[in-house]
């Protein structure tokens, strides 16, 4: 993976990019992950990793000023979260799911190119996809909170044999 954009915060609050030589704005952050940019921002005196804040900082002013993505209950609902047991499943969740969507929009944008020849194919295809990747998820986060049954079915004891052929 390419290397972090390093950004530096200064103690009057401005940031400044040294790859482009000039003071930059939460916006035009925003801007260079958007587009593929991953970056880095440090404090100038102490070279503390300050980039959770900032983009928490970007995520709160589109959160304000844009069209939010966040819902009031899901933002309450994530407050529940912290100090939770499953703090880190909840993370971990969260994660797969942006991932899974940022890999389904990929998709999508691919098949919506191959749309313009054969317009229906693609789609159910791409729906087909996204039911598996969901089910997988769900599959695995279920795993996760569920303790262990301590005796197996028959029947699920016979589905784990590997199968003769």
């Amino acid at each position: 993976m390419a290397e972090a954009r390093v950004i530096k915060k200064y103690s009057n609050r401005r940031l400044y990019d040294a790859t482009a030589s000039r003071h930059v704005t939460l916006e035009d952050l925003r801007k260079l992950i958007i587009g593929g940019e991953r970056i880095k921002v440090v404090d100038d005196k102490s070279g503390e990793d300050l980039t959770r804040q900032i983009l928490l900082q970007i995520i709160a002013e589109q959160e304000q000023f844009g069209t939010p993505v966040l819902s009031t209950e899901l933002l309450e609902a994530i407050v529940r979260f912290y100090g939770n047991p499953v703090q880190e499943v909840f993370s971990r969740y969260i994660e797969q799911s942006l991932g899974g969507i940022m890999q389904q929009q990929r998709v999508m944008q691919d098949e919506m190119a191959r749309a313009l020849k054969s317009p229906m194919a693609p789609l159910a295809e791409l729906a087909r996809q996204n039911m598996e990747l969901w089910a997988q998820m769900q599959a695995s986060m279920l795993s996760s909170v569920t303790p262990a049954q301590s005796a197996e079915s028959p029947e699920s004891a016979k589905s784990d044999r590997p199968r003769k052929r």
